[in-house]
Parts: structure tokens; sequence; C-alpha cells
């Protein structure tokens, strides 16, 4: 694994891949996959559904239960693979206050792009109403350490292949 990273979550705003790509990559790296969206609160999920975005209090809990699930991950051994949105600085820095030297893939797509997407899925509790609120709380990754930044366009095998490769050999 690249410089020794234990752990990888896949980040990004809303209908980006993250979850599709964060399994991809478990697979490919013999990893295994955790999507964060199961961990998040009865009462988040409903602020989504009703279009209202979440604050800083609302993820806190959901943050604290993902880096210990990291950190146990880690611990037993595995090779854990975390979809989280992690828009802001101060998020990713909670979860590599759990677990150090976490890497980050971090899926770059367009307003546009995500638009298209996310009126093709069915069934998910995010409400098309808040990508904007979602590009607009996103704090890029740019110059912050062991991420590895992707055209969230491209097909879900090279995206995965680039992040194994990464992963494993920097």
């Amino acid at each position: 694994m690249q410089h020794g990273i234990p752990a990888l979550v896949v980040m990004g705003v809303t209908a980006c891949g993250k979850s599709t790509i964060a399994e991809a990559i478990a697979q490919g790296a013999g990893g295994i996959y955790i999507e964060g969206d199961l961990f998040h609160s009865a009462a988040s999920i409903k602020k989504m559904r009703s279009g209202i975005a979440l604050d800083d209090a609302d993820r806190s809990e959901w943050l604290k239960q993902l880096g210990e699930l990291l950190t146990s991950a880690v611990a037993a051994g595995q090779k854990p693979v975390l979809s989280c949105s992690a828009l802001k600085r101060c998020y990713r820095d909670r979860l590599r206050a759990a677990v150090p030297a976490l890497g980050f893939v971090f899926l770059d797509i367009d307003q546009t792009e995500v638009q298209r997407r996310a009126a093709l899925r069915k069934g998910h509790f995010m409400s098309l109403e808040l990508i904007s609120s979602q590009f607009a709380t996103l704090q890029r990754p740019d110059n912050e350490p062991r991420v590895l930044t992707v055209d969230a366009a491209l097909p879900v095998a090279e995206i995965s292949r680039q992040a194994v490769d990464w992963w494993k050999t920097g």
C-alpha cells in the first residue's frame, strides 16, 4: 500500500460515484468496503429527504462512528475502503485523527454531470435540491496529504485501477 496508507476514503459530492468506486477499489485491492451512508442517523436522512442540508453538528456523530469503523478494520488487519462525502477539510481531518496516514480518492465532477446522474438514481435519500449545497460546502482537497484526485467521468474500471495502483505503489 502506498506510503503505508492503511485505509482509503472515496470522497466527493452526491452522485459522483463514491459507493460504486469504493466497492470496486475494495474488490481490486483485496479490501473491505464500508458504505458511509448506512451510518447516517434517521434524523439526518429525514433532513436530506426533505431537502435540508446537514450541518457540522449533524455530521459529528456520523464522522466519529466512521472513524471508529476504520480504526477497528485497520486494527483487525483489514484494508477498509469507505465511501464518505468528506466535503470539508475538518471532516477529513476528523477521519485522519482516527486513522493516521489515511488516504483519500477525490472524485472530481462538475455540477451538470451530478444533476444528470442524480436524476437517474432511484430510491436514494439525497434530495436533488441539495446538489447546489453540496458544491457550496465542498472544500477541495487540493494540496492535502495522501489525496488522489480523479475525473469522476472516467469509467469505473479506470478509476478503480488508478486508485488501486496509487494505493499499492504510490
